[in-house]
């Protein structure tokens, strides 16, 4: 909140404005007048004023000048293999022997400087994804090669390390402090255009529930973040970090331009992501080791609820934290760590932001009533070899699907390697396929198509989404 005498002088400057303006429409319906020696003496082009009525004109540029070095531009370019059809054409061949075997993708984002000591940069993971080189453009001009540390696509967090030294680096907040009406301020590089400020407020903090977005836990700002703003900075008045920018939410599409609904990754949970990145290279998430399904109004009377709301227990996995913890199949989690949890993704969503080996306070409704239980978040394979769950699935490799397809409502697993020659590939299964469903049971993430295979189905038939085709696999 502004403080009263910053407040009393946008109310002078206002008024002071309108008297000016109101005195010289006066002046010049007055017939002329010889001016005095005195006016005469005056320069013809004065300065802007610092002050009125005794009080400074309040302004950002202080605290700009001091966080706006930290602010980078990245960019990247990725060489993509393309197939020429005229390229193994001998006649063609002749005629053009350079033709292009590759095309040459570039894009642009924007970074925080956040350690100036060891140069480390944070960004988004959508604007380094699958680049073969990055360079970063500082504020005074040098442009360097970055060094890749990590990324995360689920949070879209990114770290990169540039080797330069005169860095500045900008504080990071305790975003949890964050509040709706505090004043943000937004750097980076929209369309380009480096070292752009935009201003605004916090519209909203913890929003989630966006489809196509990875794990949700965004702060919401009516500030511009525009195309070329991933991976800046948002700030508080105080110049610190309080979040990464990451997207903006328009129904025509981002090239569209902003209409005030702006993402950004909150700084304590970017902190948590980039002190992993640092440490493994990757992120390790936990897992209850449950699954559950949204209460609605049909379950909610069977279940004693007064509302519809609430992650309802399906299945529990053994040895898991919930079994731990005595959780049972039938339970409605409404609530994790006092945070109100209204259905299975926003359960999902909440787990994913937890680190491994916390312990949750998880609030349940058994029968009608209430019950705290305390869960152990444990490690969650990152992959699953194909043939430690059935022979005819040898040769694959599945793992959990990205935070980004399970948020537009998809469930299942990914096929997230094949080796060639291998049982799998002969049965036609591909890297990249998404498995929806299979014959050895029900299943609507990695956990539970492992545990779908406790007993090993005569016949194995997989549905199988690829792209936006859909089709089903038989295993031999």
């Amino acid at each position: 909140m502004r403080p009263l005498p910053t407040l009393l002088a946008l109310t002078a400057a206002a008024a002071f404005g309108g008297f000016a303006a109101i005195s010289l429409h006066e002046n010049l319906n007055q017939p002329a007048q010889a001016a005095p020696a005195a006016i005469a003496a005056v320069p013809t082009a004065a300065a802007l004023p610092t002050a009125v009525s005794g009080q400074p004109v309040p302004s950002l540029a202080p605290m700009l000048k001091t966080v706006m070095p930290a602010v980078v531009s990245v960019y990247t370019t990725q060489r993509v293999r393309i197939r020429n059809p005229f390229a193994d054409d001998p006649f063609f061949r002749r005629l053009f022997p350079d033709i292009p075997q590759e095309r040459i993708n570039q894009s642009l984002g924007s970074g925080v400087i956040v350690d100036a000591a060891k140069g480390y940069v944070l960004t988004n993971h959508h604007v380094i994804e699958d680049a073969d080189d990055v360079q970063v453009t500082l504020a005074d001009g040098r442009t360097l090669k970055a060094e890749f540390l990590g990324s995360d696509a689920d949070t879209d967090v990114a770290l990169i390390r540039i080797p330069a030294e005169n860095l500045t680096a900008i504080p990071l907040a305790d975003s949890s402090l964050l509040d709706v009406g505090d004043f943000v301020v937004a750097i980076g590089n929209p369309f380009g255009l480096s070292q752009t400020v935009t201003s605004g407020i916090v519209s909203a903090v913890g929003r989630s529930g966006i489809r196509g977005l990875g794990l949700q836990n965004f702060i919401q700002t009516d500030a511009s973040i525009n195309p070329g703003n991933s991976g800046g900075a948002l700030v508080n008045l105080q110049g610190q970090l309080v979040g990464i920018n990451t997207a903006s939410l328009n129904p025509r599409g981002s090239m569209a331009g902003n209409i005030g609904l702006g993402l950004a990754i909150p700084s304590n949970l970017a902190r948590d992501v980039m002190r992993q990145l640092e440490t493994n290279g990757e992120v390790i998430r936990g897992t209850l080791g449950l699954e559950t399904q949204t209460v609605d109004a049909r379950l909610a009377p069977g279940l004693k609820l007064d509302n519809p709301r609430g992650a309802l227990v399906t299945r529990v996995y053994a040895g898991s934290g919930a079994a731990a913890a005595g959780v049972q199949t039938g339970d409605v989690i409404v609530a994790v760590n006092d945070q109100r949890i209204n259905d299975a993704p926003s359960l999902h969503n909440f787990e994913g932001l937890q680190p491994v080996g916390s312990t949750l306070n998880l609030e349940i409704s058994r029968d009608g009533k209430p019950l705290t239980l305390r869960a152990r978040l444990n490690e969650q394979p990152r992959a699953v070899a194909g043939e430690t769950l059935d022979p005819r699935l040898d040769g694959a490799s599945f793992a959990d699907l990205p935070e980004s397809l399970r948020q537009s409502g998809l469930q299942g697993v990914l096929v997230k390697e094949v080796e060639r020659g291998s049982r799998a590939a002969q049965n036609q299964l591909r890297t990249g396929d998404v498995v929806t469903a299979a014959s050895s049971g029900d299943f609507t993430d990695l956990a539970g198509f492992r545990a779908s295979f406790e007993r090993k189905p005569a016949q194995l038939i997989l549905r199988i989404r690829r792209g936006n085709a859909q089709g089903t696999l038989p295993m031999q």
